[in-house]
């Protein structure tokens, strides 16, 4: 493991334990479940950037702790998608240990320009269908609840298939969520996802390096 990666891993270890700590002597208005859920979701990041399969289990248990989390802060679209998140990440985990079914691994590549246009025009119309329906729940934030669970899910289904493009579209998604966790008095979640941006950014150099060929 190289410095960097060493000290990334130990900031987060000593970071939890820090606010684990503080949930629990109440000295922050932080819950255990938003402590955890920050852990687990930087920990699953650190795992994509290394292109490790490994993020797939994190991740199903950082949705978990999202779940009930979002419950709580009445964000059903968030809530709904950790649901969703579950079943692509049972897909994403499956599909990285088959690879491409001749004994390699799955290689990280470029989306072809028909798959990008599908996912804007299916991602467009989801966005509309969705903010129509959180309105009538009474969700806390519709437009941009229906946005960000557009823009997660399609880097998730992105990042299933290793495309590169995965990274433009989680950081457009965390850029929103940074806001809408502030708005919500959620600041933790707030800080982990604009420490996500900046992992994105990481994540995005180094997938860089191992584009397969065009």
């Amino acid at each position: 493991m190289s410095i960097s990666r060493l000290l990334a891993w130990s900031a987060l270890a000593a970071g939890t334990s820090g606010l684990a700590w503080a949930s629990l002597a109440k000295g922050l208005p932080l819950s255990l479940t938003e402590v955890l859920g920050f852990a687990t979701g930087a920990a699953c990041v650190l795992l994509v950037i290394d292109e490790s399969i490994w993020n797939f289990p994190v991740g199903i248990a950082n949705n978990a702790f999202f779940l009930a989390l979002f419950w709580s802060a009445r964000l059903y679209g968030d809530m709904t998608l950790q649901v969703v998140y579950l079943a692509l990440a049972a897909a994403g985990w499956w599909r990285w240990a088959r690879g491409t079914g001749k004994g390699e691994d799955l290689p990280v590549s470029r989306s072809p320009r028909a798959e990008s246009l599908a996912a804007g025009v299916i991602g467009a119309s989801a966005t509309a269908g969705l903010f129509a329906w959180f309105v009538r729940i009474g969700d806390a934030a519709p437009a941009l609840d229906a946005l960000t669970t557009v823009l997660s899910l399609t880097a998730q289904w992105l990042l299933n298939r290793k495309r590169i493009e995965n990274w433009y579209f989680w950081m457009a998604a965390d850029v929103l969520y940074v806001w809408l966790y502030v708005s919500r008095g959620l600041y933790l979640t707030a800080l982990l996802y604009a420490v996500f941006i900046v992992l994105c950014l990481v994540g995005l150099r180094r997938w860089t390096v191992t584009l397969a060929p065009a």
